[in-house]
């Protein structure tokens, strides 16, 4: 695409941008419980429409040149982000559940399950690749150094003789091969003629030869004209790839070569346009800033005189944390400035008093209130969306492209230059804050020694902020334990222990799994939908990637700080953790209780390495913190085999670490684990915020994973292959099950004997009937626990809710009726 197609695009995803910010206002309406499912709709109908503008922005951003712009559309970018995390949560709050039935309304904005797919921003990684780079190399160097010299293998030599022998055996064994093969051939050959002498000779006429070989021959035609047409009509329709692979993958490569281009163009004229800021802003200060000075000391010189004509004394002074002076001159007069900060005290003493009085009001009449409805049986329940903290980035960045580049030409600039006059008024007012800050210190003094030359009055004492008591302001903050020490040697230390690990990199992508197509069906049928391995995919991006991967939508998108993975052993949950560190470039720490056998020793030692690791994670962020079966941190009881290793020590010191995370702080705990009716439910809802439940893959998820599995290891799927068959057939095996058979089966010599004998469905169910698949008793054990949890139990009562209101509507009905 060239500039000005993403110009377009970017013109156009404004006017989608303002069409839904025309909808968030009726959205913050309250809605009552009945009208619940028309709630969801929009809510869902909303969420997607932001997740294609997030597409869209990402793409114009990863493409712009323009520096300026692209500082706009960053903004904008984290925005849109923080407002779909933002949806997200008030989707699951209306739905009660983590994942939703959104085929219906993809299907009446005609969109498709891609358009649901999570886009992660590509800036997470490319604007920090040289720091992962950097701690790549650090990891490596220290690993390196672990590594003892007698692992490194040396190459033991060989006698001459031995070489020799070992030579003749080889060469004796080839000839031995060759010749058994030849003497296969002249018993074959021998075989035919003695089957031939037996049977006779058949005679044919010239005729009837002719006809038989015209047969033949014709018959060989149509069917590889068949064949021919069969498959250009299965190309058309898009079920098998087109033969033309090799110009697609060119046409591929050299658009990924255009847009590497446009990367380095952007680091050429960022770099121009960081040069440009500081001598705009020097340039500035040497030009305007001494008149700018003269002329602010002017018009509080001027305001100082006007007040003390009107009032007969000086003002006081507006603090910093107000705004200082530019608080005065913001289209008021000084008569008006001063009657505002006379009253406020006033004012705030009668706030005071009134909401006393109206505290208690209102608790008497909510109590009153709620026995009246007690008594006749109503609960009126109501749906609301929070206000959104995301919604007046938006509109200000929105209001920035209206007002300076959507009329802007763009044939000014065609070589993508920075705009030199927009730079300056931009540097303009950073120069003006600068000036008045130094400018109210000055004029500080100033008025102090006015108020004792004029009125002998020393300088009134600003009052501080009166706080409420009960209240406690600010944060606890954790005793550092490790002052003393620097960042390395502490990440150095975890490295050596082996609670910092050099995780694997792959693609959340690569985490295969298709869309519930029959959600809102099987919800009309009054059976409970389970989340599908796309679902998983999706939330795994929303709560973990996108959080993690930008500070800005961090601080400001709803916290979440632990996330908690359940189910069945070969599900993917290990391979979940490793994406989320891929796509967010986080450092890997693992708290697993295996890990931790025999490490920091003791109480203490307990205590210690929770704090190293957390203070690590927040200094380093982005980082993932695994715990690997996340149970044993929360036994009922401590097994035999597990009371070596003390699982439930650091249990305290975890969950103490965790409520110190705060907005900003880019760490998430993620635990795993297959068998969490072993742990006490109540510990483990405290740590965890979000569980995700990950039931056995469905019959579209199973298809796509042998689809694409066996694609990944250099076959294509032919006609000989029924993967519909296969996906059948292994209901109630796992991706690690079905990676496993794949990989048994086509070994280095099945894959050399492809072109003589096509693969065929039957070859791999022999693998599968030597894995034990995930019984129903085990799955439904694990639904059973999951719909304990606080979401599950919500959930549960909610649809038993749903269920008797129908009953009872059923029941007026036949009353009427009789």
């Amino acid at each position: 695409m060239s500039e000005g197609a993403y110009q377009r695009l970017w013109e156009s995803s404004h006017v989608t941008l303002q069409e839904l910010l025309d909808q968030e206002q009726p959205l913050l309406e309250p809605v009552p419980d009945r009208e619940r499912q028309s709630f969801q709709y929009r809510l869902a109908s909303l969420y997607l429409h932001y997740l294609g503008l997030l597409r869209r922005f990402d793409t114009v951003y990863d493409q712009m040149v323009q520096p300026q712009k692209r500082r706009l559309l960053r903004r904008l970018l984290d925005g849109v982000a923080g407002r779909v995390l933002e949806l997200k949560d008030e989707l699951v709050h209306a739905d009660l559940c983590e994942n939703h039935c959104l085929d219906r309304v993809l299907q009446d904005l005609k969109l498709t399950p891609a358009d649901l797919e999570v886009p992660i921003p590509k800036y997470f990684l490319l604007e920090q690749s040289t720091t992962v780079r950097e701690r790549g190399l650090i990891l490596a160097e220290i690993l390196s150094r672990l590594e003892p010299v007698s692992s490194q293998k040396s190459v033991t030599g060989m006698h001459r003789t031995e070489a020799i022998i070992l030579v003749q055996k080889a060469e004796r064994a080839r000839q031995g091969r060759l010749r058994a093969t030849f003497m296969q051939e002249i018993r074959r050959d021998e075989e035919q003629d003695r089957r031939i002498r037996e049977d006779g000779w058949h005679k044919f006429s010239q005729g009837q030869a002719a006809v038989t070989i015209q047969k033949v021959w014709k018959g060989y035609l149509q069917r590889k004209c068949t064949q021919q047409d069969r498959r250009m009509e299965m190309e058309f329709i898009g079920m098998i790839p087109s033969p033309n692979q090799v110009e697609h993958l060119s046409i591929i490569s050299q658009a990924r070569l255009v847009e590497d281009v446009r990367r380095l163009r952007q680091m050429e004229k960022e770099e121009e346009f960081r040069a440009a800021m500081v001598k705009a802003h020097d340039s500035l200060v040497e030009t305007e800033g001494p008149d700018m000075k003269e002329k602010m000391k002017e018009q509080i010189r001027q305001w100082f005189i006007e007040c003390h004509d009107l009032t007969g004394r000086f003002p006081d002074y507006p603090d910093a944390s107000s705004g200082g002076s530019y608080s005065i001159f913001a289209d008021k007069t000084p008569e008006q400035v001063r009657m505002e900060l006379e009253m406020q005290v006033q004012e705030n003493r009668k706030k005071e008093q009134e909401k006393s009085k109206e505290k208690g009001k209102d608790e008497k009449e909510k109590k009153k209130g709620k026995e009246e409805k007690a008594k006749k049986g109503e609960v009126d329940a109501v749906l609301q969306v929070l206000p959104s903290k995301f919604i007046p980035r938006i509109c200000a960045g929105h209001e920035e492209y209206l007002n300076t580049w959507k009329n802007r030409c763009e044939s000014i600039h065609p070589s993508q230059n920075y705009d030199s006059e927009t730079l300056r008024e931009e540097k303009r007012k950073e120069v003006e804050l600068e000036i008045r800050i130094q400018v109210d210190e000055l004029m500080r003094q100033e008025l102090r020694k006015l108020r004792l030359a004029v009125d002998k009055e020393e300088e009134r004492p600003l009052r501080a902020p009166k706080k409420t008591p009960g209240k406690k302001t600010g944060k606890k903050k954790e005793k550092d334990l490790t002052s003393d020490r620097s960042v390395e040697s502490l990440y150095e230390e975890l490295v050596i222990s082996g609670l910092l690990r050099k995780s694997e990199s792959v693609a959340l992508k690569d985490y295969i799994g298709d869309f519930l197509y029959l959600g809102s069906t099987l919800s009309l049928a009054k059976k409970l939908p389970m989340p599908s391995l796309f679902d998983i995919r999706q939330n795994v991006a929303l709560y973990a990637v996108l959080r993690l991967g930008s500070p800005d939508i961090h601080i400001m998108a709803p916290l979440i700080r632990s996330i908690l993975l359940v189910g069945p052993s070969g599900m993917g949950k290990k391979m979940l953790v490793k994406a989320v560190c891929t796509e967010t470039g986080a450092n890997l720490f693992d708290l697993s209780p295996e890990n931790l056998l025999g490490k920091y020793p003791g109480r203490n030692g307990a205590q210690m390495m929770v704090h190293i690791v957390f203070k690590v994670a927040r200094l380093l962020q982005p980082s993932v913190i695994w715990i690997g079966s996340a149970e044993k941190n929360f036994y009922k009881k401590i097994p035999k085999e597990d009371k070596e290793m003390d699982p439930k020590r650091i249990k305290k010191d975890l969950t103490k670490a965790l409520r110190l995370l705060t907005p900003g702080d880019r760490v998430m705990l993620i635990g795993t684990t297959s068998r969490p009716q072993l742990a006490e439910m109540r510990g483990l809802c405290r740590v965890y915020e979000r569980i995700l439940f990950m039931p056995r893959p469905d019959y579209a998820s199973r298809y796509v994973l042998w689809k694409r599995m066996i694609e990944a290891r250099g076959i294509q799927p032919t006609q000989h292959l029924d993967i519909s068959a296969l996906a059948k057939v292994s209901d109630g095996y796992t991706p690690g099950h079905i990676l496993q058979a794949i990989q048994s089966v086509l070994s280095e010599r099945r894959f050399l004997q492809l072109s003589k004998r096509p693969l065929v469905a039957s070859e791999f169910l022999g693998q599968l009937v030597k894995l034990d698949p995930v019984y129903r008793e085990e799955e439904e054990s694990l639904k059973d626990w999951y719909f304990k949890t606080p979401l599950g139990k919500k959930s549960m009562k909610h649809r038993v809710d749903q269920l008797e209101a129908e009953e009872a509507k059923l029941d007026k009905e036949k009353k009427k009726r009789k």
